[in-house]
């Protein structure tokens, strides 16, 4: 196909896209997939070899969240019978994220559901950066606590911090309609002071909330303008008891072509493989390794992930390796003077980093879900009445609680 050639082409020289061809990778049909993928793995391995970065979330405390997001589980009015509790003490964290590193996991994601933290939030969060930092050499950290105050960025970075995440989650157009407690400029605005204070910056999105493939498009060129060195790539978990509990139109090819849309559009940056990778690629995961080169590892905040031993199978059984903390990340362009340091061709001119998210203050996976597929409806699953309650596992172990962790 002209149009794989002409963003294979523009993804090796770091140029970006048009939306009409950003639009047009989304409108492919089921039988181009295979060319699709194959023609974003060829981006992929350029920038990022055969390698593949582990990520491990903890979460700091879970539920009862005072924002609204309709996507998230821990949100205000939330019925998930998900696990709640205050904040973990940092020896408590420190032992969770071991975990996770020694499964080889190389960024520990410290995620606090709440609106954002206070200032006595941050110097509990510092202490915890810090025990992880003293007790595990190379690791990397990564805060997602929601919107920052000033200075607070700074703080974080001073106790040892390596990144920051907050997602975009979707298009500003439609943000109103998932989140009434902040706004989309709220979003921007944190992920410019991580920015600003010298944190990698990671943001992503969300797929599967109701939108349109401009939303999709529109949401991944903003990333773009923004920089984040990490983009996760969320897909709706519909979590029973939130307003979007009946959001189920993804399939796993819909997912394969965003994930490669967003691939072409920020070449050189981390794009990561987030919540419901599981329930929505199920055993077209491997495929999705030649577009993304991160994922993460285990459980995610409120839902439980593929065992840590499969996830690591699954990387070697599809000829990739995981990264080692010996190994940097990003392309040595993108490394040199910090997030923000880029050349005008990387992930967007300015912008951030990160780990994989929903709402209000958590970092990592949270529920994602089923786009709507403009364009190509034809090509989704069937809407359905019910809930698909059975593909949604909600985490009983680990952080918060008596059993071991799913590392």
């Amino acid at each position: 196909m002209d149009l794989l050639n002409t963003l294979v082409d523009k993804g090796l020289r770091r140029e970006t896209p048009t939306r009409g061809e950003a639009l047009a990778v989304l409108a492919t049909s089921d039988d181009d997939l295979l060319d699709v993928v194959a023609a974003a793995g060829k981006v992929r391995r350029h920038w990022f070899g055969r390698r593949v970065k582990l990520n491990y979330l903890v979460n700091l405390k879970s539920g009862l969240c005072p924002e609204d997001c309709s996507y998230c589980s821990q949100r205000l009015g939330s019925r998930a019978d998900i696990l709640k509790y205050t904040w973990l003490k940092p020896d408590e964290a420190s032992k969770a994220a071991a975990a996770g590193l020694a499964g080889g996991a190389k960024r520990v994601c410290l995620v606090a559901s709440g609106r954002g933290p206070t200032d006595r939030d941050v110097d509990r969060v510092s202490d915890t950066i810090r025990a992880i930092k003293e007790q595990n050499g190379g690791v990397e950290v990564c805060a997602c606590l929601g919107l920052l105050s000033d200075g607070q960025a700074e703080r974080l970075r001073e106790a040892g911090a390596d990144a920051y995440n907050h997602n975009l989650n979707t298009s500003e157009s439609t943000y109103g309609d998932i989140t009434t407690t902040h706004t989309y400029a709220d979003r921007v605005d944190t992920v410019q002071k991580a920015h600003a204070a010298g944190l990698s910056a990671c943001s992503g999105l969300i797929a599967g909330m109701g939108e349109s493939d401009e939303d999709l498009v529109d949401v991944v060129f903003a990333l773009r303008e923004l920089d984040p060195d990490s983009v996760p790539v969320n897909f709706l978990i519909p979590f029973e008891g939130t307003p979007l509990a009946k959001e189920w139109h993804l399939t796993p090819q819909r997912c394969l072509r965003i994930l490669a849309m967003v691939r072409f559009v920020c070449p050189d940056v981390e794009v990561r493989i987030a919540g419901g990778r599981e329930v929505h690629l199920r055993t077209m995961q491997p495929l999705a390794l030649h577009l993304a080169n991160s994922i993460f590892l285990g459980d995610y905040l409120t839902s439980e992930g593929q065992a840590g031993r499969a996830d690591l199978e699954m990387i070697a059984d599809a000829g990739f390796e995981v990264e080692g903390t010996d190994r940097v990340t990003l392309p040595e362009h993108r490394t040199g003077g910090g997030c923000g340091a880029h050349d005008d061709g990387g992930c967007g001119a300015h912008e951030g980093d990160g780990c994989g998210s929903h709402g209000g203050g958590a970092c990592g996976p949270a529920p994602s879900g089923a786009g709507s597929c403009a364009g190509a409806a034809e090509e989704s699953a069937p809407r359905t009445d019910e809930p698909r309650t059975d593909l949604v596992a909600v985490r009983r172990r680990g952080a918060g609680t008596d059993l071991a962790p799913n590392a």
